[in-house]
């Protein structure tokens, strides 16, 4: 493998001389100030849209005791963003699974790497229109039919794009909205709930309500379970990155911004978590699989019937903000890999139009979006993609931290940062090995057996094409 060294100091010329240094020419628009970075972030994670996708498989999985297993995995991601934060300062550039590790490994490394991201993104804008979709169609009053699923993410997806089409400036006027709304809320209704309507005794966050039963009978496995899915609480972070050659002094925003998202948004997730639960007017019902949104039961029963309508609205809102982070992300991903020419297509892939926007990107986001939500005309094909999507995001995240630790070996890194390098690759290891483990206890009563091996399946076909991609195209010569 070949070792890439390049200056580490930023000047002080300013951003633009640190991106030539890098070897490319501002082609985006550089509009976004350290809020604006912290807004991609945390709408990509989002704490509505996290709690929303763990807390009823969590509790099934494990009762109300799964909401222990959040700080550890949010514990587990810090050792990550100690790498993490530390490579933006170095290469602020987008896409850094492929810029950060193609510079510190090699190009075939970089590119492997690169090529499981965007498709672990692409797969989660996908699940974004998916799960944001039922909101809107409750706050129109239509039934969720699977059409009308798709048809509405579709929608939803376009919306995202355009706004994203529009540039960057319309892209964080909308993310500041979005991102306000839902802050407000989850700490507003997060407080509330813990404080205000509490309806369960403290001794309920222990009680697993016997779904052990699930994992062999064994509360240890149940644990197991639910950190895997815990994990995918705290995912989303990379979107700040993303839009590092969008950010003014980017070496030095973007690794605050990063640690701002994840702990503003994870203490947010772990607040509501333990708030809906405890709030929650029987939490052994979801356990029991009676009740499939304890979120919703939660609020409603505190608030009353008139706060079904508005927390819609916020949920849907929420999903909208994440939308558009998180397909402005892989839009930005697609051009800085296709910039180099090593993507099929990447003439028109690395397209800039006259508003400094990634619109080839953009436009590939939105096609390859619409592609997946046919899936979502089979309920156990859009839990396969949900699953293996949350598997590839960390198997690019282990791939970063080997390379850093590889660099490290090498003297191109820092040798003080070693013991919280080797931690986070142990962490990611172990979470990547979890989190696609096949279970019966995550996939749906009666769920086909290629559901339940969807994520090593996926992951497995993903990384086959990947290579012989790279033998056939070599797109690491060019």
């Amino acid at each position: 493998m070949t070792t890439v060294t390049e200056p580490f100091d930023v000047p002080k010329e300013g951003d633009a001389q640190r991106l030539n240094e890098l070897g490319y020419e501002q082609e985006l628009k550089r509009g976004m100030g350290i809020f604006d970075s912290v807004a991609m972030g945390f709408a990509t994670i989002s704490p509505v849209v996290g709690l929303y996708a763990v807390a009823l498989i969590g509790m099934v999985v494990a009762g109300a005791a799964w909401v222990w297993v959040l700080p550890v995995a949010l514990a587990g991601q810090c050792l990550l963003m100690s790498v993490y934060a530390e490579l933006a300062g170095k290469f602020p550039l987008a896409n850094g699974a492929y810029q950060w590790s193609r510079r510190l490994v090699g190009p075939r490394y970089g590119w492997f790497n690169g090529w499981v991201a965007l498709c672990a993104y692409a797969v989660a804008n996908t699940t974004i229109a998916y799960l944001g979709a039922p909101w809107a169609l409750t706050l129109l009053g239509i039934t969720a039919t699977p059409a009308a699923i798709v048809i509405t993410g579709a929608v939803l997806v376009l919306v995202c794009s355009v706004i994203n089409a529009f540039g960057v400036d319309a892209l964080k006027g909308a993310l500041r909205l979005g991102v306000g709304a839902e802050a407000i809320a989850s700490i507003g209704v997060g407080l509330a709930l813990l404080l205000v309507f509490r309806e369960q005794d403290f001794a309920v966050l222990f009680d697993s309500f016997g779904t052990e039963a699930l994992s062999g009978g064994s509360t240890f496995a149940a644990l197991l379970a639910a950190l895997a899915v815990g994990g995918w609480a705290f995912i989303g972070f990379d979107a700040t990155v993303a839009a590092a050659e969008e950010t003014k002094g980017a070496a030095k925003h973007v690794p605050r911004a990063v640690w701002i998202a994840l702990l503003s948004v994870g203490a947010l997730v772990i607040l509501n978590a333990f708030a809906t639960t405890l709030a929650h007017p029987n939490p052994a019902d979801v356990a029991a699989g009676k009740d499939l949104d304890p979120v919703s039961t939660a609020v409603v029963a505190s608030f009353g019937g008139w706060a079904s309508k508005p927390f819609a609205a916020v949920v849907l809102l929420a999903f909208i903000a994440c939308g558009m982070a998180a397909q402005g992300g892989t839009a930005r991903g697609i051009y800085s890999m296709a910039r180099d020419g090593v993507l099929p297509g990447s003439k028109l892939l690395r397209t800039v139009d006259r508003r400094q926007a990634p619109i080839g990107g953009i436009v590939a986001t939105t096609i390859v979006a619409w592609a997946g939500l046919l899936l979502g005309l089979e309920a156990t094909a859009i839990g396969s993609l949900i699953t293996f999507g949350t598997a590839a995001i960390f198997v690019a995240f282990l791939l970063i931290a080997v390379a850093a630790l590889y660099a490290r070996t090498q003297g191109v890194l820092s040798r003080r940062g070693m013991l919280l390098n080797v931690l986070a690759v142990v962490w990611l290891a172990f979470e990547t090995i979890n989190i696609a483990w096949p279970r019966a206890s995550l996939a749906p009563l009666d769920a086909p057996w290629y559901q339940v091996w969807a994520a090593p399946m996926v992951v497995a076909a993903i990384t086959l094409v990947g290579l012989v991609y790279l033998v056939v195209a070599r797109p690491d010569a060019r």
